[in-house]
């Protein structure tokens, strides 16, 4: 047998490699997609005061903070039974949205976005951010202008520009003054501009280009699961709040439920060979790493999110969703390099949502942190750029922390990145395909969802050198590719 071990994959958050196994005849036996690392943070978190639970989940990972942030403020919110005033509800959605967009952006132009804008043979040396800001300098400049003054947004109402410590149980920590809210809703203004920059080149530029086409509907990324994501009260995607919806991979909604119901809904499968897990649907069971409707399997995140909506919240984003459902022809789609697309999509509805919270008059209103009730068990959903969030914490009476419960998006998308990996990797081998064009392909997979494999495991250490290693068929390393 022939192991492939592509160790570190690249350009995402965290630690995990991709190893294949080929038997004598060179064809794929198996593909995985293992993290290697523990995930610990939910055992540490025991004991602590609850109160400080939004500023210890927040250092799980420096991309997204904010979503681990403001999941463990609503989940104390409802373990203390309290009601968040308008305006520090405000200040989180402002917040939260802002997040998005930037989050976004980070990954449409500095992870995925040699995937997108570069084409697939561009040379490697090319296949950078520095090599898209040559090829689109204009766009490039405003970029880094508008990412910044976003930045600038998370950290006026956050309190610090990456790990925020605003929000509290029951609301926020200071009402935001009017000066505050006029140089965020200047940000936000620059934020729509900067959506509009974003969909215009997508559309001149990249999805014109046949080889952009034929990945999107290339039939080893399409994969047929259900999905989940929050939608608000019109179907509309809600990245803050909302009922957890989760459609079939044949279009029927499963259920439509609070996020603390939906924890009864799902489970969490264990395999020895990794440490992240994987959750299926309870009513549809654990039928082993395998899609198709009657597998328990589920996705998570942009894609997942523009299938279970309707429509969306604004009028700008609804414009780039009826050209993403024109292009596919029909929902749900199960196209994963989909995801690029349906992140375009949410990128405009987050600006667009900002510039309207930043120009509510209840913003910078004083009431912005509720009354305690006694401590007791709570769960808080929210949409992270990745996908849905759960934290749920059972507290004591003194408040302290008896359990700690998270589910991140990369976990929940685990099954299906697993998946991916491996109909790639399948299809490559048929091919003949291998190193380089395996290496970039391979990473291409995965890295539409965007995986965090920080949060999916909660690694502290650091370290990852790009290293490809090639085994014979007794096992024996016959080639070590990288540091």
């Amino acid at each position: 047998m022939r192991k492939i071990a592509i160790d570190p994959i690249t350009r995402l958050e965290g630690h995990g490699k991709i190893l294949l196994y080929l038997d004598e005849a060179g064809k794929l036996r198996d593909a995985i997609l293992q993290v290697p690392e523990l995930r610990g943070f939910e055992a540490f978190c025991r004991g602590r005061r609850a109160e400080e639970m939004p500023q210890i989940t927040a250092r799980i990972c420096g991309v997204c903070p904010e979503a681990h942030h403001l999941a463990s403020a609503k989940a104390l919110d409802a373990a203390y039974h309290a009601d968040v005033p308008k305006p520090a509800l405000l200040q989180r959605q402002l917040l939260y949205n802002t997040y998005i967009f930037s989050d976004h952006l980070l990954h449409l132009v500095f992870l995925g976005g040699p995937d997108l804008f570069l084409p697939e043979d561009e040379g490697k040396s090319e296949r950078n951010v520095l090599g898209i800001i040559r090829r689109f300098p204009e766009l490039g400049r405003q970029v880094l202008a508008v990412r910044a003054r976003a930045h600038r947004i998370l950290e006026i109402i956050g309190g610090k520009a990456i790990h925020p410590v605003f929000a509290l149980p029951g609301g926020v920590a200071q009402p935001l003054p009017e000066e505050a809210r006029r140089e965020i809703l200047a940000a936000a203004e620059s934020m729509v501009e900067l959506a509009k920059t974003m969909v215009r080149v997508f559309h001149e530029e990249i999805l014109p280009r046949p080889g952009f086409q034929a990945l999107l509907l290339a039939e080893e990324a399409w994969l047929p699961t259900h999905y989940m994501g929050l939608v608000d009260e019109g179907l509309a995607p809600n990245f803050y709040d909302g009922l957890v919806r989760v459609l079939s991979a044949k279009g029927e909604e499963i259920f439509r439920l609070p996020g603390a119901a939906v924890l009864g809904r799902i489970r969490e499968h264990v395999e020895p060979w990794t440490y992240v897990k994987f959750p299926y649907l309870v009513d549809l069971g654990w039928q082993g790493l395998r899609s198709g409707p009657d597998s328990g399997i589920y996705r998570v995140g942009p894609l997942a999110r523009l299938n279970v909506a309707e429509r969306m919240a604004t009028p700008l984003a609804q414009e780039e969703y009826e050209r993403y459902l024109d292009f596919f022809g029909e929902k749900p789609v199960h196209a994963t390099f989909a995801y690029h697309w349906a992140r375009l999509v949410e990128m405009v509805q987050a600006a667009e949502c900002v510039v309207a919270l930043a120009r509510d008059p209840e913003l910078t209103g004083p009431e912005v942190r509720a009354k305690l009730g006694r401590p007791d068990e709570g769960v808080g959903v929210v949409e992270a750029a990745r996908g849905t969030l759960f934290h749920h914490y059972r507290l004591n009476a003194q408040g302290l922390v008896e359990e700690a419960n998270l589910i991140v998006a990369t976990t929940h998308n685990a099954p299906s990145l697993s998946l991916s990996v491996k109909q790639m990797a399948a299809a490559l081998v048929e091919r003949g395909s291998l190193e380089e064009a395996l290496l970039h392909r391979m990473e291409m997979a995965f890295r539409a969802y965007d995986p965090c494999l920080a949060c999916a495991t909660h690694f502290l250490p650091g370290g990852t050198p790009v290293v490809v290693e090639i085994y014979d068929a007794h096992g024996n390393l016959l080639r070590r590719v990288g540091a």
